[in-house]
């Protein structure tokens, strides 16, 4: 058995809000989050309701239907066969202030450098220093922040409680949502009776199926055989993540919440979920150059350049039906630093079609990285630089219009439009206004 004496042995607290979205919703319009039918499902404007994305659904919508999130609409039940069911259209910043809230019951309880918002739904708490100060034990204190949270905002939780971030998350995600508390705690010792117990490796917090199928093509089926697996094995298939996945599966992490990750170089990105599946490569790259421009844009905003471009590719469902390699690619290239619209979306259709095997697409995303301070004097020698300048100056103007208009209020006919049908225009123009337009 591993010796656990030199491992930290800290308090921390990993609370979700139980089907967050679907919840808030059902507070709004006054209805009981844990007996309510209601799915949030995202719809673009003008798009079938078929098509339409769903987000959340309430607990007794997942247990009578079997709806989970990301199914789209042609795959809810009829009205015949779910008369009760409620179907919304979300609420992003009501969820926002609803997240913020929950933040602010939590520094009730710790200090905010304990406190790490893992996403808009989740947060991991060390409780070490504090616990003691609400109560004798700490199942009872994670039943009063559950109870705080419950009569301030109405929202169940689930909560996880272990001996570092790593066995908080698991006792939330494999044991307490089944709890009628919906709390769990896990310690070190219980390694051998809760993580080793786990059949399916996708059910841990870090395996995805590619991981997983990975493991499975070594001979490792489930967590007991990963732990008992040579660590230089995994190192070898996997690199420096082989031994994260042998750590992870005797229940070791020595990160520390209050340690805050500092990143070495930023970058911008922006990703889109398309409304339908999109075959024809000229759409495609008009998608793509709008995103390109976007992300270029905000670049620019902060007076930067990008010496990094990278594209990443989800294929449709549809893409099923072809011979293809793979589901989805992502590639990125070093160019020479620059924020102009032109260089920088050149690059994102060259990416695009060097990898591209012809089949639908249904997710794009850019980013922008390895960032430098843009000086405005650095010209290509091997162009007209009154041309450079003019070029930099449009993108700026393009910019401000966008900025104060919108950004679907300018469109250069020349790059976005030529090649396009009547349909795909009335689609595509302002189809992309940053963050995710169809949700």
């Amino acid at each position: 058995m591993y010796d656990y004496r030199f491992e930290p042995h800290r308090l921390i607290f990993m609370i979700d809000m139980k089907s967050f979205y679907a919840s808030c919703e059902c507070i709004r319009l006054r209805l009981n989050p844990m007996l309510t039918e209601l799915v949030v499902m995202s719809r673009q404007p003008g798009s079938s309701f078929s098509s339409g994305l769903i987000m959340a659904a309430s607990p007794m919508a997942k247990k009578r239907y079997g709806i989970k999130n990301v199914m789209r609409g042609r795959d809810l039940p009829s009205l015949k066969d779910a008369p009760s069911l409620r179907i919304v259209s979300p609420h992003m910043n009501l969820y926002i202030k609803r997240s913020m809230e929950v933040v602010q019951i939590f520094e009730k309880y710790a200090a905010p450098e304990d406190i790490h918002v893992y996403s808009i739904d989740e947060s991991m708490i060390d409780m070490t220093k504090s616990w003691h100060l609400f109560g004798d034990d700490p199942y009872l204190v994670a039943r009063k922040i559950q109870k705080d949270i419950k009569d301030t905002l109405g929202l169940y939780t689930t909560c996880g409680i272990g001996e570092n971030p790593l066995l908080a998350k698991l006792a939330m995600d494999i044991e307490a949502k089944h709890n009628h508390s919906l709390v769990a705690q896990w310690h070190y010792i219980d390694v051998p009776d809760k993580i080793w117990r786990i059949r399916n490796l996708e059910d841990v917090w870090g395996i995805g199926k590619r991981t997983a199928d990975h493991l499975r093509r070594l001979g490792i089926n489930n967590m007991y055989q990963l732990a008992h697996t040579d660590p230089s094995i995994l190192k070898k298939a996997f690199g420096v993540i082989g031994e994260q996945l042998f750590a992870m599966s005797w229940g070791v992490d020595r990160s520390i919440i209050s340690h805050k990750y500092v990143p070495k170089s930023k970058s911008y990105s922006n990703s889109q979920v398309l409304p339908r599946d999109y075959y024809h490569q000229k759409e495609i790259e008009i998608v793509i150059r709008e995103i390109g421009e976007q992300v270029a844009a905000r670049i620019r905003a902060h007076g930067l350049r990008a010496g990094k471009v990278s594209l990443s590719i989800g294929y449709a469902y549809a893409a099923l039906d072809y011979d293809i390699s793979r589901g989805s690619f992502a590639v990125q290239r070093k160019i020479t630093p620059t924020s102009s619209n032109d260089d920088l979306v050149a690059t994102l259709i060259s990416l695009f079609r060097q990898n591209w095997e012809r089949v639908p697409v249904r997710n794009i995303g850019v980013d922008y990285s390895s960032l430098s301070p843009d000086t405005s004097q650095q010209l290509n020698i091997f162009r007209d630089p009154t041309q450079e300048i003019k070029k930099r100056n449009l993108d700026h103007t393009v910019d401000q219009l966008r900025k104060k208009y919108g950004f679907s209020s300018v469109i250069k006919a020349s790059s976005l439009m030529k090649g396009a049908t009547a349909v795909q225009r009335s689609q595509l123009v302002g189809g992309h206004n940053g963050g995710n337009a169809y949700e």
